[in-house]
């Protein structure tokens, strides 16, 4: 793996880390929370697909970057 690339790799990682530390933070949250299980249940199907979507995204971003396509920005 090239250290150029290691470099690009490194912002799109933090902020995946991140988000998905963001929702399993909410995800446990609403585990000790009193309210209805319907809430959490629902709630907490949103942190999983939301955490799906991030770390998804992420290998796609990765992926890019490896493939040579380092500036999303270019395409539009």
């Amino acid at each position: 793996m090239h250290k150029k690339h290691w470099n690009k790799k490194i912002a799109p990682i933090i902020v995946s880390l991140c988000l998905i530390g963001y929702y399993v933070l909410v995800g446990f949250s609403l585990i000790i929370l009193n309210i209805s299980n319907t809430i959490k249940i629902i709630a907490l199907i949103i942190s999983v697909i939301g955490t799906v979507v991030i770390i998804m995204v992420l290998i796609e971003r990765i992926k890019e970057i490896n493939g040579g396509e380092e500036d999303d920005l270019s395409k539009y």
